[in-house]
């Protein structure tokens, strides 16, 4: 089942540098999230606090609450591996593991759990995300190829895959089309679509039209001034957003003005 998250009086710091603070904002269950912004207003370093990815940086920490459906996931007794796999993650760039298959691609994260899987169970799980992935099709003839020898949005898609076969309950994702051609990034818009049936999608964007097509809501952060820590300013239906924003600063930034 999807969860929601409540992040509450969240503020996040690389070791003495504040670089965000004061974030309050809900996400909801089966829905897409957009967090949209300049670049160094801290859209991606929230969306990394969301799954306990910001504190594998040196020095990094975070003060306040992310709950999942209520429940605390800096709390002192939970795993951050379990976080992790609860709430997934695709980067900017497709990042498969280039010296495995694709079948291993999808199935190590399975595999990394520890719990003892057929051959059976394996090769349903792993068909299983690729068809959730809208990838089946175009890999079923050759899952023992190498990831690596896939195109650009194939591979970001087998790395959708890889993070879906685990059946987390929430997906991040940050800038997953940034690096991809037009006919690519439709095809994972589309794909965005269809999963928030199933998970709670949280993603970051630069590009406007992006947020535009595949949110339900939108949070637009900024930076406070020069050198200061980002913040979230406003956060609204998608539509509202883009048509009538309450801050001034989120209409020139969707106008572009600035940023």
């Amino acid at each position: 089942m999807a969860k929601q998250i409540d992040v509450k009086n969240v503020d996040i710091y690389y070791g003495k540098f504040q670089a965000v603070r004061g974030v309050n904002l809900t996400i909801a269950p089966r829905s897409v999230t957009a967090f949209i912004g300049p670049s160094g207003c801290g859209k991606s370093t929230v969306l990394r606090a969301l799954n306990r990815m910001h504190e594998v940086v040196p020095g990094a920490r975070i003060s306040g609450d992310i709950l999942l459906d209520g429940e605390d996931i800096y709390g002192r007794a939970i795993d951050p591996v379990d976080v992790r796999r609860t709430i997934g993650m695709v980067f900017q760039r497709p990042n498969p593991f280039p010296t495995m298959s694709i079948y291993d691609n999808v199935a190590a994260g399975i595999k990394l759990q520890g719990r003892r899987v057929s051959r059976n169970e394996l090769d349903t799980a792993v068909e299983r995300a690729l068809v959730s992935a809208n990838l089946w099709d175009e890999v079923r003839g050759r899952l023992k190829k190498p990831g690596a020898g896939l195109s650009g949005g194939q591979q970001q898609r087998l790395c959708i895959a890889r993070a879906i076969a685990v059946e987390p309950e929430v997906l991040l994702m940050d800038e997953p089309c940034s690096a991809l051609d037009p006919i690519s990034t439709l095809a994972i818009e589309d794909l965005i679509t269809k999963l928030k049936q199933t998970y709670t999608i949280v993603i970051v964007t630069h590009n406007m039209q992006q947020a535009a097509r595949v949110s339900d809501r939108t949070a637009f952060f900024n930076l406070a001034g020069v050198a200061q820590p980002g913040e979230l300013v406003e956060m609204d239906d998608t539509e509202t957003i883009f048509s009538n924003p309450t801050d001034k600063r989120t209409e020139d930034y969707i106008s572009g003005r600035f940023g």
